[in-house]
Parts: C-alpha cells; sequence; structure tokens
C-alpha cells in the first residue's frame, strides 16, 4: 500500500509540473510553484528528484500515463495499422494541446546528454509494451510483415515518432503535429504490411 501512495505522489508532481511547464514556462516555474500546486511537500519532491531538471525525463511518465488511459479504450479487435496509427493520434494531439515546443525540446535534447538510462528508449514504459502487443498480434493475424521481427518493426515505429516530434521543434511549432503525422505515419507504416504474393 505505501507504494501505491508513493507512486500517486511522485505521479502527483510530475502531472503538476508539466501542467505548470505549459501554463507559465520552464523557467519560470519554481519547485515552490510545482509542491503547492500537487498538494505534497519539499521533502517528497526532493524524495523523487535532484531538482526541477530532474523532471525533464518524467515527460515520458506524462505519456504513459495517456497510454494507459488509451489501453482501456482501444478496441483489441481492431487491425493492427489502425491501432498503430490511433496511438500516435493521441500522444500527437497531448502534445499539440499541453506540451510546448520549449519542452519537449528540453527532452529530447536531455536524452541526448543524459548519463545512464534514457526514459523515452526504456523497454518498460507502457509505450513500448502496447506497441510490442500491436506488433505481435498484427504478425499473428498475417496483417504486418514477418520478415522482420517485433522488436525491429516498434524499434522503427518509435524512431519515426521521435523523428517527426524532433523536425516539429524544429520548426517551433508552426504546424499541427497531429495533421502533419496523419499524412506521414500512413506512408511509414505501409512499408509494415504483409503484402499478398503477385
Amino acid at each position: 500500500m505505501p507504494r501505491k501512495n508513493g507512486k500517486n505522489t511522485k505521479g502527483k508532481i510530475v502531472s503538476s509540473a508539466w501542467k505548470l511547464f505549459y501554463e507559465q514556462g520552464y523557467e519560470e516555474t519554481t519547485i515552490e510553484d510545482i509542491v503547492e500546486e500537487s498538494h505534497t511537500s519539499k521533502g517528497s519532491f526532493y524524495h523523487y528528484f535532484d531538482g526541477k531538471d530532474a523532471l525533464l525525463g518524467s515527460l515520458s511518465m506524462v505519456f504513459d500515463e495517456k497510454y494507459e488511459e488509451l489501453r482501456e479504450t482501444m478496441d483489441p479487435e481492431q487491425k493492427a495499422m489502425d491501432a498503430l496509427l490511433q496511438m500516435n493520434r493521441e500522444l500527437f494531439q497531448m502534445i499539440d494541446n499541453s506540451v510546448s515546443t520549449e519542452l519537449l525540446a528540453r527532452l529530447l535534447s536531455s536524452q541526448l546528454v543524459i548519463h545512464g538510462e534514457r526514459s523515452l528508449m526504456d523497454r518498460n514504459r507502457t509505450y513500448f509494451k502496447m506497441l510490442h502487443r500491436i506488433v505481435k498480434a498484427g504478425q499473428e493475424k498475417k496483417e504486418l510483415r514477418n520478415d522482420m521481427s517485433v522488436n525491429e518493426i516498434v524499434t522503427a515505429y518509435a524512431m519515426f515518432e521521435r523523428a517527426l516530434m524532433y523536425d516539429w521543434c524544429l520548426n517551433n511549432g508552426s504546424y499541427s503535429l497531429t495533421k502533419y503525422a496523419a499524412s506521414m505515419m500512413p506512408m511509414m507504416l505501409s512499408g509494415f504490411l504483409l503484402r499478398e504474393k503477385e
């Protein structure tokens, strides 16, 4: 039970921090603001994080909360291609609506210089588990090609998503990430479809 409370406390801190980063900006948000918004304590904050910069890697936790919600509502019978496009659309809508380019750029750049485990690449994330399940089911139903492993397809999907996010940051969010991905992701994913032999 205490473990669950600990997870809830950490989750409150992370959610509150990213809400404030979006509303006030990263530089303008203080640890005191985060503690007040999350209804926790400074002691709790420092139990989980060394400082504000340590929160940069936690955006993947916010993304995974979104995926956990999505997992409950996704149609388990839908085709793999549709499920992968739905995952992408939901994430990018969230980014368009609540994550600034500055924050996403900070997350992406922090992953380049961090020593040790990179949160975005953690294969224990809900994100990777969902992708693995969808791709494996797609191969079993003969929707997706099987001359590539599940991990190879998952890796390529994740890499393409990161490339779209990186490009969006480079362009200062001057276009809708969701709309752009809606045209690009089907083209990329079509390479994983199982083709009928001619």
